[in-house]
Parts: C-alpha cells; structure tokens; sequence
C-alpha cells in the first residue's frame, strides 16, 4: 500500500512540477518547395501559452483556413532531474497561387510586455505537377492505381453511376472518404454547385464510423459523406466541379512513456484539406421525333385512369383520377390534356405525389385529381388520356393511354338507383319522433271588430305602387345576375383578377416565410389560373405556346409576349430548382403581379 501512495504521489509531483527559467522559443515547420494550386500548412510552436500570438501576412498565398491551436505537455526524469514542457501550436492551411520565391515575415508572440519572434518562412512555388496533385486532377472515378500513385494516407472520390446519359436522365452521385489515419471529425465540406442539373441530395446516414476496404492490399477506412441525384437539362460535354472537405487528422503528441505506454500521450488534431476529381459527363439530346404530348419525363411509366363514381345528379361534381407510377423525374410531370364533351365542366386538377427518391433514381406515384359537373342529363363517355415520355433504355419516345370511361347524369329529381327520394330526404331517414306533434289551439283570441277597410285608406295606394315597383326592380336585378351567373365563362373572366390578385397574395405570404416550393407553385397557379379564365382556355389545353399565341391575337405587343415567356420558363425551372436567391424569387413575383396588371388593363 506504502508503495502505491508513492508511485501517486511520485505521478502528482510529475503533472505539476515546471521547470524555472525556461526559454522562449518559436518553431516555424512548413514545406520549402510546393506546386502551383497545391493546399499545404504552415504551423509555428510556442513553448509557452501565456502570450498573444500575432500571424504574419501571408502574401503570395491564399488563407484557406486557421489558426488551429492545439495543445501538448511532456515530463522528462533525467539523472534525477524533472523537467515539463509545455507547447501551443498554430496551425494554418494555405494555397499557393502563382510561381515564384515568397517570404513570409516572423510571427510572433508577446508574454509579460516582451515579443518573441520567429524566422522568416521561405517557400518557393513551382509550376510542375506531382503525383499529389495529379490524383486531384479532373479524370474521373478513382482507380486502383489512383490510389497506389498517389500514396495519400485520406483522400476523397466523387463517383457517378454512369458517364453516358440523355437529357432528363437521373444520374446518382456518392461523395466517399477514403482514410490510413485516424480521423476525429470533418471540418467543412465544399460541395460543387452542379450547374446544368437540377439536383436531390438523397438520405445519407451520419458518417459516425468507417467500414473496412482492400484495395491493391492496402486497408482503407471508407464511409459514404453524401449522395446525390442530378437530372442533367442541357446536352452536351459537362463537367462537374470536384467536391473539398477540411478533415481533422488526430495524431500523436511527444514521446509514449517508456513505462506507462501511451497512458500520458496527448493528441492533437491537424486540419487537412482534400480534393476530388472532377467529373465529366456526355449529356445526349433526345430524339427529335418527340410526341405532341410529351412534358419531359424520362423513364419508365404507366397510367392509370378512374371515376370515384358511376353516375351522379347534373350540375353535381364527379371526381376523375388519373395516376402516374413508375420511375423517372416524376417530379416535374404536367397535368395530362383532357378532351371532353362540351357539355362537362372541369376545374384545375389537384396534385398530389408520393415519391421515393433513391440511388437508382425516383419511384413512385403522381396523380391528378380533376373535378367533372356535367351541364346536361345523360350519358356522357370520357376519352382515352394519352401520356408519352422517353425510355432511355430502349432510346426511344414511347405513349401510354387509359381505358374509356363512362358515367350517367340525371335529371335534378330523378331518382338513384335504390333509394326513393321524397323532397331531398330518403325514406331511410324518415323517423317517428311522438314528441314532435303539436296541438291546434282551439280556444281563438279575441277579435276586434273594424269599421274601415285598409284600400279605403289614402296611404294605401301609394304605399302599393311604391311596393309594386320594388318589387319589379328587385325581380329585374335578380334576373340580371342569374342571367350573367349561368354564362361560366363570363363569370370566371370578370373574376379573374381577383382570383388571381388571391394566389398572389398566398404567394407574398409564402415568400416572406422562404418556403420556395409553395411560392412558387402559387405563382404558376396564378399566371395559369388567370390565362385561363381570361382567355377561356380550359387549364388543361394550356402550355407556353398556345398560351403566347391566344395573346398574340388579342394584340398583345411581342416584346410583352417575350417576357412573358421569359416568365414562365424561369418559374418553371425555378419550381424544381435546388436552390434560388430571395431577390430572385422577389424579382418573379414583381414581374408576375406586373405581368396580371398589364393583360387586366388591356383585355377588360
């Protein structure tokens, strides 16, 4: 027991003992010949805390992160002598930009009124290439032989599913870490801006530990940082830009203790930054036989198409549902164009989605639901719905169709099959309640017996003519506002600004709370609503086109006609778009609320 009180005693006396009189030193540790381009650190040690370390300018090169400060402490028995050292590192990660000889001044550090200085750093930057450098150069997936060449201990891969695709082709994106050392966080992550795509970032699980890789022999620690899917819009040769990530390096500081191991090691963390490579892909053009139909989907999809119900009363709604499954950017699918009866009525659809995006892209469903009144009694046959899209597997514009549908309207009054309808109540709803039945009084009030009637009064008839002619004004005006009421289309086109100036309203509310996707599906309802109703174009015959040209006759100029085009396309591509600026999406509403006031002054 006497022994293990000293051996703590002995420990304690280590931990807290210093040495008297100990020198002020700054170590300046950084490369002296680097390449063009090249990320590398400078670090300078202090043997003391006490002070305010003061950073040199780095002139010549970039500040890409720091300072990073760790901290270490070891103890020395010699000849019987105990001696502690204390460190403080600062740490900075760098760039160089161009070539040439650079000189970076002392740092320094003030204690206790006196500035302790380091040497000057001299680095010299080189235009040639190593091997490093050449492992982040743009090329593609990496290799084997990527690995073995470059002799990183971590790196990082940006990798892509395929490198051949067509426009609107979902491509799946996985950002990977590859690891020798042992790594106690990632600091930042720079991902590419992925022009030319829009993009999903799918569910990735927190990089909280690593699974165990070969490669060429070598065991690597790798873990997934982020996957994506891209849906290319343009064709063409595009490059993407590789993905940067600051890791923190844990390493050993001082010397393990020859007779307590590594009890008493410090570590400390050094930031590291890393490049990938980047990525190129061949976007190809679709076919130039594209159905009239067709709205962008690629993939592979079925329709389906059902009415809730088989017959219904006229000028009572029934509900049309048509269903899109499969697979592809089933995101941005348009609502399929109708071609009904004249006598049916149909309202905007309701879109709904329920989609699973995942590496092998987007599955699932989206349907339309359209609100149908028949105008007319009797049988009415909806005609098959065609919807065409692009399989990029078999290269080629393929259309689908649902099956005909018919339903029955009735007469108002004519009975359901079934049920007896007595004045609007059925007959399994007529009830006996006893409580219900009331007496006549037969006991009659008293009577007041008159001598004069009412006519022979004088007020009498003026008060008549006067109720007559209210009577025939109000008649009149009723008249007037069921006559202008039953013609639909009148009644949508008188209403349309303030249909409109509503979803408008919705869309500033949705804009103020930045929820993007609702703002701008509020605008797009609100320009297509108010087309609609203006020009008396069902929503579902509308597109860009016929929507510039119905303007174009009613002597719309063509500079208005192009920026309204303009507007459209933006809002489109900016309703699937990852991301948009807040002046941007003001800069839309403005010339949406801009765009309903001009068509308001100059149809009316």
């Amino acid at each position: 027991m006497q022994s293990r009180y000293l051996i703590l005693t002995f420990l304690f006396f280590l931990l807290f003992s210093s040495a008297e009189g100990q020198e002020i030193t700054i170590m300046a540790e950084y490369p002296g010949v680097v390449q063009t381009g090249e990320q590398f650190m400078i670090a300078w040690t202090i043997n003391s805390g006490d002070g305010d370390f003061i950073e040199p300018p780095f002139t010549g090169f970039q500040k890409l992160m720091g300072p990073q400060t760790s901290y270490s402490s070891s103890t020395q028995i010699i000849n019987g002598k105990v001696s502690r050292e204390t460190k403080y590192t600062y740490s900075y990660y760098l760039q160089a930009i161009k070539e040439g000889k650079f000189v970076i001044p002392p740092a320094s550090v003030r204690i206790k009124n006196r500035t302790y200085s380091s040497d000057s750093a001299r680095i010299e930057v080189s235009g040639s290439r190593t091997s490093r450098q050449a492992a982040a150069a743009p090329g593609g997936d990496i290799s084997a032989a990527d690995i073995e060449d470059t002799g990183d201990d971590v790196f990082v891969t940006l990798t892509v599913d395929k490198r051949n695709v067509f426009v609107g082709e979902p491509v799946s994106v996985t950002v990977k870490l590859y690891t020798r050392v042992e790594i106690s966080g990632i600091n930042e992550i720079k991902f590419p801006g992925f022009e030319g795509f829009l993009r999903t970032d799918l569910d990735t699980p927190p990089l909280t530990s690593l699974k165990r890789e070969s490669i060429n022999g070598t065991i690597y620690g790798t873990g997934v940082v982020q996957q994506f899917l891209l849906y290319p819009q343009f064709p063409g040769d595009i490059t993407i830009d590789p993905v940067q990530l600051s890791v923190l390096i844990r390493q050993r500081s001082g010397r393990s203790d020859p007779f307590f191991g590594d009890f008493f090691a410090t570590y400390t963390t050094v930031p590291k930054a890393i490049l990938s490579k980047s990525v190129n892909l061949k976007v190809n053009p679709l076919p130039g036989n594209r159905p009239s139909d067709y709205s962008g989907i690629v993939g592979r999809i079925s329709i389906n198409a059902t009415l809730d119900r088989d017959s219904v009363n006229m000028n009572d709604a029934i509900t049309l549902k048509i269903a899109l499954s499969g697979s592809g950017n089933l995101k941005i699918a348009n609502p399929p164009a109708l071609n009904l009866p004249a006598d049916i009525e149909v309202y905007d659809p309701k879109i709904t989605d329920n989609l699973k995006n995942s590496l092998s892209g987007t599955t699932g469903q989206k349907t339309f639901e359209y609100l149908l009144i028949p105008r007319h009694h009797g049988d009415f046959t909806i005609p098959p719905v065609s919807y065409s899209y692009f399989n990029a597997d078999a290269k080629r514009f393929e259309t689908i169709t649902t099956p005909e549908l018919r339903f029955h309207s009735r007469k108002t009054g004519e009975p359901a099959s079934g049920i007896t309808v007595y004045g609007g109540v059925s007959k399994e709803d007529v009830k006996y309640l006893g409580k219900d039945i009331r007496f006549i009084s037969s006991k009659p009030g008293l009577l007041r017996k008159t001598d004069r009637l009412s006519v022979s009064r004088k007020w009498f008839w003026p008060v008549y003519a006067f109720s007559l002619l209210l009577f025939f004004i109000v008649l009149f005006i009723r008249r007037e506002h069921i006559r202008r009421n039953s013609d639909l289309s009148a009644v949508r086109n008188r209403k349309a600004g303030k249909v409109a100036g509503q979803r408008l309203k919705m869309a500033a509310q949705c804009l103020k709370e930045k929820k993007s996707d609702r703002f701008y599906e509020e605008i797009l309802k609100a320009l297509w609503g108010y087309l609609s109703d203006k020009l008396s174009i069902p929503v579902s015959e509308l597109n860009r086109n016929s929507a510039v040209e119905a303007l174009r006759t009613k002597g719309i100029p063509e500079k208005e006609l192009e920026s309204i085009a303009a507007l459209i396309d933006r809002c489109e591509f900016a309703r699937y778009a990852p991301s948009s600026s807040a002046d941007e999406d003001e800069n839309i509403y403005n010339e949406a609320s801009r765009f309903i006031r001009l068509l308001e002054n100059t149809l009316d």
